[in-house]
């Protein structure tokens, strides 16, 4: 049984970059894009769920289909809900295109969350958020920012070092996995006996991607909308018995690899690298539980039913 706080809706997997710390591959090659329909569906579902305060809208880009965000922007504050968006601020490109994009969405949206790092616009990135810094605050909505390390950066759960306020980790799943792993230290797989992340037993959030599809981490999917409501996966998920979760609980990242006999016994990045790692060694054998195949750098994966 899961009390979920918040539901992060990746209303697409698209995106005009394609950062190699990117978790859901983003990429303009990318397909899947959840329409109005969809996000009627979603919200009628959403309100089922009696502790669910926050709706989130990520990406992919979500500002990439501009008219399909403001819409559910504004269902979802109808309905109720606490409404956050996470952009890379591609659409920043002045004073004038900031406000253009952000006056909409004032007094419906608690918490914009920008990205700036150099995985984002390098030299440029700087000025990209002052712009949309400057058109959040005279619009009066609340700014974040997430800002991540590159892999040469100390780790902040480390002895060693302390990343710089402000910074947060770099995390070698989905693409960061396969482009930037080679370049941390890492260490030995059986180092790796806890999901240092994500809460696999009681989750306060979950992710909920185009095709339907219910993460519990990126990738790792519990069920799809489509085919059973999501009160229904909430009430009935047993952590201990899912193919992915269960070993993850009972042993980590090395636990999954105990558990499946899989030959990965090598040096990872991090627990993510050897979790992504593992999982992508399963996923003809779980294809329900490890999609849809976008998250795994498949792009001519297909929707379900389609």
């Amino acid at each position: 049984m899961m009390n979920l706080n918040g539901l992060h809706l990746l209303l697409t997997y698209q995106c005009i970059l394609e950062c190699d710390h990117c978790f859901a591959w983003g990429s303009p090659k990318q397909s899947g894009t959840m329409t109005p329909e969809d996000i009627r569906l979603i919200l009628e579902q959403a309100k089922e769920l009696e502790t669910l305060e926050w709706i989130y809208f990520e990406g992919g880009e979500p500002f990439l289909h501009y008219a399909v965000l403001r819409g559910a922007v504004e269902a979802a504050a109808r309905a109720g809900f606490q409404v956050g968006i996470v952009t890379n601020s591609y659409w920043a490109t002045s004073a004038d295109s900031c406000r253009e994009n952000l006056r909409p969405l004032a007094g419906l949206v608690q918490d914009l969350i920008i990205s700036s790092d150099a995985y984002h616009w390098g030299e440029g990135n700087g000025e990209k958020r002052h712009l949309v810094e400057e058109a959040a605050r005279e619009l009066g909505i609340p700014l974040g920012v997430i800002s991540v390390a590159g892999p040469g950066a100390p780790d902040a759960r480390s002895s060693s070092g302390a990343l710089q306020p402000g910074t947060d980790a770099l995390l070698y799943r989905g693409r960061a996995a396969v482009r930037l792993a080679s370049q941390a230290a890492g260490g030995a797989w059986d180092r790796y006996t806890t999901c240092p992340h994500e809460d696999l037993r009681e989750p306060g959030r979950v992710h909920l991607d185009p095709f339907g599809y219910v993460h519990m981490c990126q990738g790792i999917s519990i069920g799809n909308i489509h085919e059973q409501r999501l009160a229904d996966l909430c009430a009935g998920y047993r952590p201990d018995e899912h193919p992915i979760t269960g070993p993850l609980l009972e042993g980590g990242p090395a636990g999954l690899v105990r558990h499946y006999d899989l030959p990965l016994q090598g040096r990872y990045a991090d627990a993510c690298h050897l979790c992504y790692t593992a999982r992508a060694a399963l996923r003809e054998r779980f294809p329900a539980a490890l999609a849809p195949g976008e998250m795994y750098g498949d792009f001519a994966a297909a929707a379900p039913g389609s």
